[in-house]
């Protein structure tokens, strides 16, 4: 299929497929006249990496794990011992942000809670 009919079944432009194609997430063969052709398993593919992306892996990342990957019913699934600790490695640092993030909610939390009513109320007015 050409790149339009990718974009269209999976709801990504064409401009982001190209730049998977750049990071070496996609590989299209190439017609004598340039223009790329996707198998059908490019929709699974591309759905593989949006996931991935969503679960915040890099570009980078996911171009080192998806040989590793498998597919069934759909589903991802973790091939390989290799894939298994890179996805360990990123939820530790996920969870690593996250509590950095809790941390400075809590802080600013802390920082609200000193403004006097009369202020919260103008803050309140503001917003609306």
């Amino acid at each position: 299929m050409r790149i339009s009919e990718l974009a269209r079944r999976t709801g990504v432009s064409q401009r982001l497929l190209r730049y998977y194609e750049e990071q070496g997430l996609l590989r299209p063969q190439r017609l004598p006249s340039g223009y790329r052709v996707y198998a059908e398993g490019d929709v699974t593919t591309v759905g593989h990496i949006r996931n991935l992306l969503a679960a915040g892996l890099s570009t980078t990342t996911i171009a080192d794990l998806l040989p590793c990957m498998g597919s069934e019913g759909g589903k991802l699934i973790a091939d390989c011992p290799e894939l298994l600790v890179d996805l360990h490695r990123e939820r530790a640092r996920l969870t690593a942000e996250i509590a950095e993030l809790a941390t400075a909610r809590s802080t600013l939390d802390r920082v609200i809670a000193t403004a006097p009513p009369s202020v919260e109320h103008a803050a309140a007015d503001l917003l609306t």
